[in-house]
């Protein structure tokens, strides 16, 4: 039987959330100060439609300075100036505004009415009556998490590995056999593809990545009902939600996976798919804060390229606040990801 455990990392300027799936990270929430609570998935607030769009059954609506999407059936089509209660079902990514559902009128003006689930609530709904560990093990699981989350290629149980690179359009999963041989070379393709399966829904939720998805599986020949079995329980926790393809004969299968919230990547990176100096940052003050808690009474300096020094320093004030004036930066001329955090 599978089993779950909940851990949440608190630190200077984000909180970060971990469930481990026997002992493998599942899935990885992030909080940052500073973000908007208004498009936060789960978040309830009071919407004006702006625009009707009938041809496609939706609407935008304002949430109170930002737009956000309402689809709506047909027969509960709003009205352009209608004041409704929503919900954030899908947030912001990219180029693309929030997806929203209609809860019923509302009054006042466009705005919050309550905020989403904190990270604390959201952990205990994946794993009910589960404690929730914090400190150093949890900071370590949290590391682990987004080390694994950022990742294109993973190795599979038993030998072989998985792809997972998204685009615009669709997520991209390959399956590749490697090195591992044997006599019996469809027995091992068919494990493999297995594995495969289980691996991509677990790499999925923990890399927040979902839409139409499309698995190329190692091999030819493959067994379309097992495979569409394992798949079935594979995604379940996905649900309701998840539609699966059977396995074409071009040997892929195609499913599309609900996608409630930003990617872990999305969050991290910058435009340019390099973490963010915030993101650099932040795993800075965290190693810093880790030695002063480890360290005792030491100095802890921090070094790291200018940027990302400009980033950190209100972090590190933080830090002061808390431990007493025993942290300094150092802003060096090193690569951007380059980060030391030393106790003197």
């Amino acid at each position: 039987m599978s089993r779950r455990a909940l851990f949440l990392d608190r630190a200077p300027g984000e909180s970060r959330g971990v469930v481990t799936l026997d002992g493998r990270p599942e899935r990885l929430l992030i909080l940052r100060e500073g973000e908007s609570p208004l498009t936060r998935a789960g978040a309830r607030l009071a919407a004006r439609v702006r625009k009707v769009e009938p041809a496609f059954v939706s609407a935008f609506v304002d949430l109170g300075g930002v737009e956000a999407f309402l689809p709506y059936r047909p027969e509960e089509r709003p009205v352009q100036g209608q004041l409704l209660e929503v919900e954030i079902r899908i947030e912001p990514r990219a180029e693309k505004l929030a997806t929203v559902r209609a809860i019923g009128p509302a009054h006042g003006e466009p705005g919050l009415i309550a905020p989403a689930p904190d990270l604390a609530e959201q952990l205990a709904g994946f794993s009910r009556g589960a404690e929730i560990l914090e400190g150093p093990e949890a900071r370590r699981v949290a590391d682990q998490a987004e080390a694994e989350a950022l990742e294109t290629v993973h190795p599979l149980p038993g030998g072989g590995s998985l792809a997972i690179e998204p685009t615009r359009a669709l997520v991209a999963v390959d399956v590749d056999l490697g090195a591992r041989t044997g006599q019996d070379a469809k027995r091992i393709t068919r494990q493999t593809n297995l594995a495969a399966l289980g691996e991509a829904a677990r790499l999925l939720r923990l890399k927040g990545l979902g839409g139409l998805v499309v698995v190329d599986l190692a091999g030819r020949g493959h067994d379309g009902n097992a495979l569409l079995t394992a798949a079935r329980a594979a995604f379940a926790p996905d649900n309701p939600g998840v539609a699966i393809g059977p396995v074409s004969r071009f040997g892929t299968m195609e499913l599309t996976v609900p996608r409630r919230v930003r990617s872990v990547r999305e969050i991290l990176d910058g435009p340019d798919g390099a973490p963010s100096d915030r993101t650099l940052a932040l795993r800075l003050v965290r190693a810093m804060e880790t030695e002063a808690l480890a360290q005792g009474g030491a100095q802890v300096e921090g070094r790291c390229a200018p940027s990302v020094a400009d980033a950190a320093g209100p972090l590190v004030e933080r830090l002061v606040a808390r431990f007493g004036a025993r942290f300094a930066l150092h802003p060096e001329p090193r690569p951007r990801e380059s980060l030391e955090a030393v106790a003197r």
